[in-house]
């Protein structure tokens, strides 16, 4: 059985119902391709949003630190004077 048939001018082409179903299926690939851009663009706008949020994280983790090290100050703490952890 042949899936092909020929015009007028001897040129073979596919048959009409192989012809409905390739265009159903490039139909079907074209939709999938317009979902998988669209989770694409979300899924880039996720990471640029949480990798701006990392960014403002380290940068208030450093303030933070530098303002626990000019604080505190740099005395030597004399053990001796402390109470043992099971007191």
């Amino acid at each position: 059985m042949s899936r092909c048939a020929s015009d007028r001018s001897g040129e073979m082409k596919p048959a009409s119902g192989v012809t409905n179903a390739m265009e159903s299926r490039l139909a079907e690939i074209e939709t999938k391709l317009s979902f998988s851009e669209e989770l694409l663009e979300a899924l880039n706008g996720a990471v640029y949003r949480q990798q701006q949020q990392i960014d403002q994280l380290q940068q208030e983790l450093r303030a933070l630190r530098e303002q626990l090290r000019t604080d505190l100050p740099a005395e030597q703490r004399n053990f001796r004077d402390e109470a043992p952890p099971h007191y």
